[in-house]
């Protein structure tokens, strides 16, 4: 796909399952993302003030703070901050309270190794394109 300019991109995968996240962490790393691992929305929150994180991937439902109250507090640390919310209620309303605020995409679990990487791929062009470019004319 993209791993020669993957190395570039950094993402936070935060979900209070372990399983889960490192289920995710298993099909973005080989691509050749760098991970941040949390296990709650506040780990979430802490890492995004520390790290350089380029695109986050949320669970919906987990104790305390829900992805989409992380979600709009990383936007409140960077507001074009590509998020992708994943969830096993994929339900209309879930997806209209996803976009409300500002979720790049919901995706259902079980995740997908081919939807979740073409999401973010997708996310990470939209948000970051010319960056993207600039690797590829790099790697020429």
């Amino acid at each position: 796909m993209l791993t020669h300019t993957a190395k570039r991109f950094s993402i936070l995968i935060t979900d209070d399952d372990s399983d889960s996240r490192e289920t995710l962490r298993d099909i973005v790393e080989p691509e050749g993302y760098r991970t941040y691992l949390a296990s709650s929305g506040e780990e979430a929150v802490d890492i995004a003030r520390d790290e350089d994180i380029h695109l986050a991937l949320l669970d919906m439902h987990m104790p305390r703070m829900t992805g989409l109250e992380t979600l709009e507090i990383l936007h409140q640390f960077n507001a074009v901050l590509p998020c992708i919310l994943v969830t096993a209620n994929a339900s209309e309303d879930v997806m209209r309270q996803a976009f409300t605020v500002r979720a790049y995409s919901v995706i259902p679990k079980p995740v997908s190794r081919n939807v979740l990487l073409y999401t973010v791929v997708r996310a990470l062009m939209k948000a970051y394109g010319h960056l993207l470019r600039e690797g590829q004319e790099d790697s020429q």
